[in-house]
């Protein structure tokens, strides 16, 4: 089988030839139809780095045919539609019988409702749940989600699903404004053609933000986390998502008076019941993937997929890998 690689040199990813895995005890195997790449960790953080990377890590968003059962797996069958935390590959194990401490299920079944073009996107949707969770705001806040990139557009839609207060979506492409636009935000403001803190403050009457949530990351970041601080209200919070800024980000001591800073993966372990609830955002369409997805790739040009992802972050929102082609 083919699946993707990272050998040693930076931007050197590859499609390799691998045995097909066979499943182990509460384990299935599952024959990949369509998968998620993942900008933020796979370029931000594996594409760019000089090192290997264990093939097992590149990529966690996919989803595809079970068509194998390892022992103790009862409550699923050959032929079952699942979506699963599994790397890029023409087939994956993952585990249906979670171990006691996962955070998450590795996989779920797959109603009709949810076509293959949107099922890869369940794993960030149900990061997206949980960080809605966690951040602290009260119903009508102000509520600024910088930066529109996969995790941004997601976290936009829960919080639009949920009614939680006024949504501003904040990124510096026209692409992603456009999509986020059409994804329900109250207010787009594009970053490059105006300032975003004074945006946010003529929005918010002179008050500022009640909450910001940073999902910018990458080189943009120290940038969009001080306009985040910036644009935050008095007693406001900023959530901080983003990450692979592969530099520090600029704090003043006078800024954060009065505010709060929380970090992403504060407040415990994810559960399954972020992924049930993100599962059911997608079947009810409160999470809309088909807006997000800029661009499909035959799995064979995988790699040509990385390199447009790494260099035209401008023309690129959700890209697919599609699985289900006969292999050439």
């Amino acid at each position: 089988m083919k699946r993707m690689a990272k050998p040693p040199g930076r931007g050197n990813v590859v499609l390799e030839d691998a045995p097909i895995p066979e499943p182990g005890f509460g384990q299935v195997r599952v024959k990949a139809v369509r998968s998620l790449i993942s900008r933020g960790s796979e370029i931000g953080w594996r594409y760019v780095r000089e090192e290997a990377v264990d093939p097992q890590i590149m990529g966690y968003s996919m989803a595809g045919v079970i068509d194998a059962l390892g022992e103790g797996v009862e409550h699923l069958a050959v032929g079952d539609r699942v979506c699963a935390v599994s790397p890029h590959g023409q087939f994956v194990v993952a585990a249906a019988i979670p171990e006691r401490q996962a955070k998450l299920p590795e996989i779920l079944p797959l109603s009709p409702n949810v076509t293959w073009d949107q099922a890869p996107y369940w794993m960030l949707s149900a990061s997206a749940v949980r960080w809605t969770d966690i951040a602290p705001f009260e119903p009508g806040s102000v509520i600024v989600v910088l930066g529109q990139g996969l995790v941004g557009s997601l976290i936009l839609q829960v919080m639009r699903a949920i009614n939680a207060g006024t949504l501003i979506a904040v990124d510096a492409t026209p692409l992603r404004c456009e999509i986020a636009a059409g994804l329900g935000a109250d207010h787009v403001v594009n970053a490059a053609d105006e300032d975003p803190v004074a945006a946010v403050r003529r929005i918010s009457y002179g008050v500022g933000a009640d909450l910001v949530v940073y999902a910018v990351g990458g080189p943009a970041g120290p940038t969009a986390f001080k306009q985040g601080m910036d644009m935050l209200a008095d007693g406001g919070t900023l959530h901080l998502v983003g990450k692979y800024e592969h530099q520090y980000l600029p704090l003043s001591s006078d800024t954060i008076q009065s505010r709060r800073i929380v970090g992403g993966y504060f407040g415990g372990q994810w559960h399954a019941g972020s992924a049930r609830r993100a599962l059911a955002l997608l079947e009810s369409g409160a999470i809309n993937p088909d807006r997000m997805t800029t661009h499909h790739f035959p799995y064979t040009r995988a790699p040509h997929a990385y390199h447009l992802l790494h260099d035209h972050t401008d023309q690129t929102l959700g890209v697919l890998l599609d699985w289900d082609i006969e292999d050439s």
